[in-house]
């Protein structure tokens, strides 16, 4: 029994000193994998508090540059609202100035006749009364030849229209539509200068852009007098032939509008190509520095201020909406914000269309512009070609406004207050010729030269920009992307490849350039054609697209082999879409005899 209880008491010793020994070394284990569980509570709550950091500091940033933009955007405002009234203070005061030194010189002239007639003997009186003459003012004698035999009805239209800019039939369509408001009544001083030499005064004026002096010589007229001329046109124009030629398009002509610019680029909805251009002025008195064009300074190396001139205009290069005046150092998006037509489609008048503008403008929900990162995909370099053939539409009508009216390429006499009058009844005459398919002289081509710069805020609406890649995903997938492609090749080959150690052929493709594609069916994602070569596994099939300059429009080829080699098998290559020109076909011969 004794024993029995010594036995118990040594194996109970045993145990517990076992116990003993596995509390022992499981304690510093606790301890480790707390301290471990510590240190990662830690460094999540650091980087919670980084992250936190880091968003409470973009928050700011994007605050400040809003407000930042909020505010340049309140100054301008102003400035040009206090600019407006002291032009229209100096207007009135002007205008008072004219009237009184009109007066005077009425009276002075009326007291002159009165204290002549006095003077007169009876018998003078009776024999001017009798013979029914009239006292008229001196004006000096010049000559009107010029104009005399361009108003001949014989005149040949061709050398009227290298003077003009615009046919006969145009001409005088302009003249009866501005009779009622233009012309004059002959009075006891002087006889009035006719219609057609008023509007002809104007015309030649802007089309040429020559100085007043040579236009007072070619009309026979005073150089104030063409002056007054060629304002008193222009205000006619635009307030009566501007509501008639220049106005926003209805609805049916907007769906005619969106059919021939669907028509030539594939974007659907698109009832406008907008641009905006610059026009040279003379250092203006007041506020310099905003009218300081610093990109032109910096092309022309010589200092250019200039006022903006932003267009809408149709497939035909009709202008539908413009805004013009505001000062040169304003970039397109800047511009584009103080025009009506930005105040008329935050009304809701622009909901569901696109008028295409450049990479100066945002994208918004209304406007269309291209993609501007770096390492385009090949969708969006597609992209970019079609939304180009839309902008090209508007360059080239304001190359055809410059063109024609030589007056908007050079720096002009005409105050700046005037110039928005003067500047409207060009894009008023160039509707009117594009209407009535006037064409340009080709010699009169104007080349534009309008720095785009990217806007502060590049992205306004993030619905728009899914719109932009669902347009661009349309225009690739039904094979209406890239002004380079020819044509779809599709491949429905079987090739019979035997006894070939290592089984491949090279399908041979012409020049294409970077934006051109290769796409095969089963292809879901595009990818830009620098980051060749790339492999596209096909079943057994390797695809390899490579170039050989990386520079713009290289060599291209594309390989199609087989992965591994086999003795004998058919090589199946499904509808292969090459996008592009494409050389010959390779025949089963071929492909025999190169193995």
């Amino acid at each position: 029994m004794n024993n029995g209880g010594n036995f118990k008491r040594r194996r109970k010793d045993t145990f517990s000193d076992d116990e003993d020994s596995c509390s022992t070394d499981h304690e510093p284990k606790k301890k480790d994998l707390n301290g471990i569980i510590t240190s990662l509570l830690l460094l999540e709550e650091q980087e919670k508090r980084d992250q936190d950091e880091q968003n409470e500091v973009s928050y700011e940033e994007k605050s400040i540059l809003e407000s930042n933009h909020k505010r340049k955007t309140r100054t301008m405002l102003e400035f040009y609202t206090n600019f407006q009234d002291y032009y229209s203070e100096i207007d009135e005061t002007d205008r008072v100035k004219r009237k009184k030194s009109r007066a005077m010189a009425a009276s002075v002239v009326a007291a002159a006749a009165v204290s002549q007639t006095e003077n007169q003997s009876p018998n003078q009186q009776n024999k001017q009364s009798g013979s029914g003459q009239q006292r008229r003012l001196w004006v000096k004698d010049r000559s009107k030849a010029w104009w005399d035999e361009c108003n001949r009805p014989d005149y040949p239209d061709e050398e009227f229209k290298k003077a003009f800019r615009m046919s006969k039939s145009t001409f005088e369509l302009i003249c009866e539509e501005l009779n009622s408001v233009i012309a004059k009544e002959d009075t006891t001083l002087r006889n009035a200068i006719p219609v057609k030499q008023r509007v002809a005064v104007c015309i030649w004026r802007l089309a040429t852009g020559e100085p007043l002096r040579l236009v007072s010589k070619r009309f026979g007229l005073g150089i104030s007098t063409c002056h007054k001329l060629v304002l008193e046109v222009c205000s006619a124009i635009r307030s009566v032939l501007m509501p008639k030629y220049l106005h926003w398009p209805d609805e049916d002509s907007l769906r005619k509008i969106k059919e021939e610019f669907e028509g030539i680029s594939g974007i659907p909805n698109a009832v406008g190509s907008m641009y905006t251009t610059h026009i040279p002025i003379i250092a203006p008195k007041i506020s310099v520095a905003a009218y300081f064009n610093k990109r032109h300074t910096e092309r022309n190396q010589k200092t250019s201020y200039s006022i903006t001139v932003q267009g809408v205009v149709d497939p035909r290069g009709v202008f539908t909406d413009v805004c013009i005046g505001w000062p040169g150092s304003m970039n397109d998006d800047q511009v584009l914000e103080k025009s009506a037509l930005f105040q008329r489609a935050n009304g809701g008048l622009l909901k569901g269309v696109w008028i295409v503008g450049s990479s100066g403008y945002p994208l918004m929900d209304w406007v269309l512009v291209p993609y501007t990162q770096q390492h385009l995909t090949w969708t969006q370099h597609a992209f970019n070609e079609k939304i180009g053939e839309i902008q090209k539409v508007a360059k080239e009508a304001f190359g055809r406004l410059k063109g024609r009216w030589g007056c908007l390429q050079k720096r002009t006499e005409v105050k700046l207050q005037d110039l928005p009058v003067v500047l409207g009844a060009c894009c008023v005459l160039h509707n009117i010729c594009e209407i009535r398919e006037e064409g340009i002289d080709p010699d009169l081509e104007f080349e534009l030269v309008d720095d785009e710069m990217l806007p502060e805020i590049a992205l306004k609406s993030v619905s728009s920009m899914k719109a932009r890649d669902a347009i661009a995903h349309n225009l690739l997938h039904h094979g209406l992307a890239g002004t380079a492609f020819i044509q779809s090749h599709v491949y429905n080959e079987i090739v019979l490849l035997s006894n070939a150690k290592q089984a491949a052929f090279r399908l041979s493709v012409a020049k294409f350039r970077q934006s051109e594609l290769v796409i095969t069916m089963d292809m879901t994602e595009t990818c830009p054609y620098n980051d060749a070569p790339m492999v596209l596994v096909l079943d057994d099939v390797s695809v390899h697209f490579a170039h050989h300059d990386r520079v713009g429009g290289g060599k291209g080829n594309v390989h199609i082999g087989s992965l591994r080699p086999r003795r004998s098998r058919f090589l199946v290559i499904k509808q292969i879409l090459i996008k592009g020109r494409v050389g010959p076909d390779i025949s089963q011969e071929e492909s025999r005899r190169k193995l």
